[in-house]
């Protein structure tokens, strides 16, 4: 990775890729731009470029000519590097490869030299370069389209820092291309820059699910769920609690036109972009605020909805719509036990019906609730959460790469914030807390809950979120992650669990640019 510091700050290569407004993302059409040299700028495909590096790796279908300086293109995608990094180090996912950098996730011991944090690294600040690039060549425009445009770029630039910030904490920091090396921005002097940006880009955002085509556009909704997220980790981030900020803004969600969708299942199928995918029967979309979309046929990858289905099925489970089963990745049995608190987990392809819980999307067929061996497929239960298989029964649009949107925020989301925050809140409204979560539970045919603490909360954010990417942010938020003495699975590296230090709470600065930029400095005993 010594090349990432150049890479993405001084020659970075943008790939022009085009959008169909009757399908998710069209064939790639590669042009390099080269911000260094003189060229015409052309809006449009950069604008699809900062959406795009959310979806794809390079510019060449599922694998080819990477965006990226690191080896390995599918592996080291952005989705799958932040789903590595966000689930395998935690209570909800374990996997049985033996990629360096699952086995360092897994166990709770990674180094500065593991490549999942490079890939998200490198993701990240790629997705920080192009809307760079595109703010500075849209300056000054005020015609209505760059107006919305240059709003979304800037959304998506903090979305991308907000990662960077949880992840790895103090980060370098530029919103130009120059050559000249970065500097290092506090963790909490990028938290209020956040806050700032998203606030200075709402009022140009459209409103909440009335984007013009396509239909992945974000709006003010996106906006107010990455507000809420921010402020309810706050004190993480800046040492100041910010719980009734929170509150605030997960209901601006709840109360815009994003609403539940009655189906949970739906939200993970070939078909949950509704209308958009031909579907009369998959009404997602009014709860999915921001997907990553994908199309079997226009956008192939291999580290983005396909990781999602494939890396979690295998045979013996109900048909999910490729050919592609790896089946690394299955769900520790502390995950399992939050269905099944007794521990007694039925040996049934579905169960769903057993938990009384239409989350449990799980299969326990020749598996076992304990990983009593971790590189064995068949120790641990198997989740069967995204497929691509539709709602409504039709064929998906390729056997192999899925139709399948990630749903990357949904306003489910805004239910747990709001009740998380009343409940810290000094100001807060405990039965309020009580309903959002059992809004979710009526969704699933859970059966409510009668009363509420914190920690049932956390074990309602597993239930809703779990193999969504986001766990280890909510651990660390509730002191839970390392250092903490909750306990799971093969924490730390041992069937038993054992505890992990606190260094890790923070994701380490890819040597590579520690080398190349004198201005940055390594998080604490990496």
């Amino acid at each position: 990775m010594n090349n990432i510091n150049k890479k993405l700050f001084y020659f970075i290569a943008l790939g022009i890729i085009a959008f169909s407004a009757s399908s998710c993302l069209d064939d790639l059409n590669v042009t390099p731009i080269n911000p260094q040299v003189t060229q015409t700028f052309d809006q449009e495909a950069v604008f699809a470029k900062t959406y795009a590096a959310f979806a794809l790796s390079g510019q060449e279908g599922a694998a080819g000519n990477n965006d990226i300086d690191i080896t390995d293109e599918g592996r080291f995608s952005l989705t799958r590097c932040l789903w590595n990094c966000s689930e395998l180090p935690t209570d909800e996912a374990l996997c049985a490869w033996g990629d360096n950098e699952v086995v360092e996730l897994n166990a709770n011991t990674w180094p500065s030299t593991n490549l999942a944090t490079e890939g998200l690294y490198a993701r990240l600040y790629f997705i920080v370069t192009i809307s760079n690039h595109f703010l500075e060549q849209t300056a000054g425009k005020t015609d209505a389209v760059s107006v919305k445009e240059r709003a979304e770029v800037r959304y998506l630039r903090a979305l991308s820092y907000y990662y960077l910030m949880d992840f790895f904490g103090s980060v370098p920091f530029t919103e130009k291309i120059s050559d000249e090396f970065p500097p290092q921005i506090k963790r909490a002097d990028l938290f209020t820059y956040i806050e700032k940006e998203l606030t200075e880009c709402e009022s140009d955002m459209y409103e909440p699910r009335q984007a013009d085509k396509p239909y992945y556009r974000l709006d003010k909704a996106a906006n107010w769920m990455l507000k809420a997220r921010l402020y309810l980790n706050a004190e993480v981030y800046t040492g100041t609690q910010r719980w009734d900020d929170a509150i605030t803004y997960s209901n601006k969600v709840m109360t815009s036109a994003y609403k539940l969708n009655p189906s949970y299942k739906q939200l993970f199928m070939a078909d949950n972009a509704g209308t958009v995918d031909g579907s009369t029967i998959n009404t997602a979309p009014q709860e999915i605020i921001f997907p990553i979309a994908a199309d079997g046929v226009k956008t192939k990858s291999w580290g983005g909805a396909l990781f999602l289905i494939a890396s979690t099925h295998t045979n013996g489970m109900a048909d999910w719509g490729s050919t592609e089963g790896w089946g690394g990745n299955r769900a520790r049995a502390a995950l399992v036990k939050k269905f099944f608190p007794s521990g007694v987990v039925p040996a049934a392809a579905d169960l769903t019906t057993s938990a009384v819980d239409d989350r449990a999307m799980m299969n326990a067929v020749d598996k076992t609730l304990d990983i009593t061996k971790v590189t064995d497929f068949t120790k641990g239960i198997s989740v069967a959460k995204y497929s691509n298989k539709r709602a409504d029964g039709l064929a998906s649009n390729d056997t192999q790469f899925p139709d399948m949107d990630i749903p990357f925020m949904r306003s489910a989301e805004a239910y747990l914030t709001y009740a998380e925050a009343n409940l810290r809140s000094t100001a807060g409204n405990t039965t309020l807390a009580l309903k959002a979560v059992n809004d979710l539970r009526a969704r699933a045919h859970a059966i409510p809950l009668t009363g509420l603490s914190k920690d049932q909360v956390l074990d309602e954010w597993a239930r809703e979120f779990y193999f969504e990417g986001r766990r280890r942010t909510d651990l660390i938020r509730y002191g839970y992650f390392g250092g903490g003495t909750y306990n799971w699975d093969w924490k730390g590296g041992t069937a038993a669990g054992t505890s992990f230090p606190a260094k890790f709470n923070l994701m380490p600065l890819p040597p590579g640019d520690l080398n190349a930029n004198p201005n940055l400095k390594q998080n604490p005993n990496y």
